[in-house]
């Protein structure tokens, strides 16, 4: 595989997963209490927060799992769990609570991990990192990561315009159906955690 070949692997495979189009409604859910510039700022977090995860991982992270002992599966469940509690609060009506805390970053927990830089991402990361045996190979895969994380940042930033054509109910409606669609990403990790704990038992 040329170098050239494997960064268009590297950033298709992470776009597809990370889904930054799929992002901009939960996102926009999220902050929905901010000012623009905060909404631009937590973007830019978010974004750094997924990068950091990202590429502590594609250089530590198969000596992490090993020396903790934790599997796929695990980080799975996790993941799910954690997104359910926050779909909850959704689809509730209660996200605007912790989003108007002074010490909440949204941006932290759960934009930048688990729902941009989850469990789907990390394990491809580390597999990939299996495929590199050139320093050619490890620059299209770092320049694939960077990439990616490139256009989750402008996609995010500029999906700021959207709120003056929303409005309050709009963001209201869109906060929803966010709740709901984030409530069966949290229910099919959840499942694929438990298929994979019962196929290694």
């Amino acid at each position: 595989m040329t170098s050239l070949k494997f960064f268009i692997s590297v950033f298709v495979t992470l776009f597809v997963i990370m889904d930054p189009v799929g992002t901009i409604p939960i996102f926009l859910a999220l902050t929905g209490g901010r000012s623009r510039q905060e909404r631009k700022r937590l973007a830019g977090q978010a974004v750094l927060v997924s990068f950091f995860v990202i590429a502590v991982f594609a250089l530590f992270g198969q000596s992490i799992l090993n020396y903790l002992g934790i599997t796929v599966a695990a980080m799975q469940g996790a993941g799910g769990l954690l997104l359910l509690l926050v779909s909850l609060e959704l689809l509730t009506g209660h996200e605007q609570m912790p989003a108007q805390a002074g010490d909440v970053n949204v941006a932290l927990v759960p934009l930048g991990t688990p729902l941009l830089a989850g469990p789907g991402a990390i394990v491809a990361t580390i597999v990939f990192v299996r495929q590199v045996h050139t320093v050619a190979d490890a620059i299209a895969l770092a320049g694939g990561v960077t990439a990616v994380h490139l256009s989750l940042w402008l996609i995010m930033r500029y999906s700021v315009g959207l709120l003056h054509l929303l409005r309050d109910g709009g963001i209201t409606l869109i906060t929803r159906i966010s709740g709901l669609l984030l409530s069966a990403i949290a229910v099919q990790l959840v499942a694929n955690s438990v298929t994979a704990f019962v196929k290694g038992a």
